[in-house]
């Protein structure tokens, strides 16, 4: 396991990680941000901390004390009762700075006027997702990127192979012609997504197009991975993620798996043998696709990441 994030369950490791997120009506978020940006600093805290109209997101690091009593904070402000926290531990502080940063969305989907935080679709606990899913009558959404979707995914799921999440509604909107075509009725979809925050907002958008039987696995995939048994488990592969990790597994288990810094591509151990596979600069999924100049600014990032390392330090790059 990469000493950068360690699972929870090991208590020696000197920093606790809270990924957090809520969608509420802030109707002043600039008077906001210092009051949290006041608090973060007094208990210690480095991370970052988006605030917009539509709510909260975040991930901040220090010790546990002072996690703890940034948390309860944040959950004693009236707009953020139900914040949605994930925690797991780092060796080495993950972050160089504390920021809180004004946003228009604290998940960018591009489109104005949607309501997550009033007009999202129903929670379905992950213990009851299995039965959601295995309903013939429900269709099933995943929300996350292509390169997510590559390593693992529920069985039976909609892959909309979408390059990010600004891609969604455009994608939608076609699925959503050929429903009506098929049925005038409308349809059950659950939707899903790694932590709960893009699935939540996109069941907002697909309310807002007419459809009102709509649902989303609280608490994503990695809840899901962590309460529900693999042996009763209808998740095929792996969940990619956006750190060191690069990927888990039932139980929240560290799978094998690299990152193409080029083309973002999750590699397992197959595709880093391969002889394409240039750390930092390219993979078999993206080795004939990038030009001359990418791949020099990518071998440039490489080596920056490289002497980071060497010198003992995060690279301000890595994830």
């Amino acid at each position: 396991m990469h000493d950068y994030m360690r699972a929870m369950t090991e208590t020696n490791s000197p920093y606790k990680v809270a990924a957090l997120y809520h969608f509420a009506v802030v109707d002043d978020p600039a008077a906001l941000k210092p009051e949290i940006l006041a608090a973060c600093e007094a208990n210690g805290l480095k991370g970052t901390i988006l605030l917009a109209a539509e709510g909260i997101n975040g991930t901040i690091a220090g010790e546990d004390k002072g996690i703890d009593a940034t948390i309860a904070f944040l959950k004693n402000l009236p707009q953020f009762t139900g914040l949605e926290v994930k925690y797991s531990a780092a060796d080495d502080m993950p972050f160089l700075r504390m920021k809180v940063r004004l946003k228009k969305e604290i998940v960018t989907m591009g489109v104005d006027g949607i309501d997550a935080a009033r007009a999202k679709g129903d929670y379905v606990d992950p213990l009851d997702w299995n039965a959601m899913i295995a309903d013939p009558d429900t269709i099933v959404i995943d929300t996350r990127n292509a390169y997510e979707v590559a390593i693992g995914s529920f069985e039976g799921a909609i892959n909309p192979d979408t390059e990010t999440f600004r891609d969604f509604p455009t994608w939608f909107d076609d699925f959503a012609t050929e429903l009506r075509a098929k049925s005038e009725k409308s349809p059950k979809i659950a939707m899903f997504c790694t932590g709960g925050i893009r699935c939540e907002k996109a069941t907002a958008y697909v309310k807002a197009q007419g459809f009102d039987d709509v649902h989303h696995l609280k608490g994503g995939i990695l809840k899901y991975l962590e309460n529900v048994p693999e042996e009763n488990s209808s998740w095929n592969g792996d969940c990619f993620l956006f750190d060191q990790r690069v990927a888990v597994g039932h139980g929240l288990k560290e799978s094998d798996y690299d990152q193409c810094h080029a083309c973002r591509m999750p590699l397992n151990a197959e595709e880093r043998a391969s002889n394409q596979y240039i750390p930092g600069e390219a993979c078999p999924h993206c080795y004939d696709t990038r030009s001359e100049e990418q791949r020099e600014r990518y071998r440039e990032r490489q080596r920056q990441v490289d002497k980071a390392a060497q010198e003992g330090r995060q690279h301000l790059g890595s994830p």
